[in-house]
């Protein structure tokens, strides 16, 4: 007999949790120290255009896959939007944003 793929449920018995944005498949939240953020992964087959990374302050060059992430509240708008390196993103808790120019 066929398994039945069912999502999982909460240790507490509540309903599945899901990402923000999961069922549109564009966005998910993380929190850290530096407050919430919703952050999308761009594939390197979508990243058509160059970048300046403000985690390393290097281009992030086109074909080059990477993320894209901005504040999680209202206050938060397309200008606010910055792409990073997915390890610089990982890394900013021990490592601040720069710039070398």
């Amino acid at each position: 007999m066929p398994r039945r793929n069912r999502p999982g449920r909460r240790s507490d018995g509540g309903p599945p949790e899901r990402e923000l944005g999961a069922a549109t498949g564009w966005a998910r939240a993380e929190s850290g120290s530096d407050g919430d953020w919703l952050v999308r992964t761009v594939p390197g087959a979508q990243a058509g255009k160059t970048y300046r990374c403000p985690g390393c302050d290097h281009e992030i060059r086109p074909g080059t896959p990477h993320v894209v992430v901005w504040p999680a509240d209202e206050t938060g708008s397309v200008a606010d939007r910055r792409h990073w390196h997915r390890a610089c993103w990982d890394a900013r808790a021990r490592r601040r944003p720069n710039r070398r120019r």
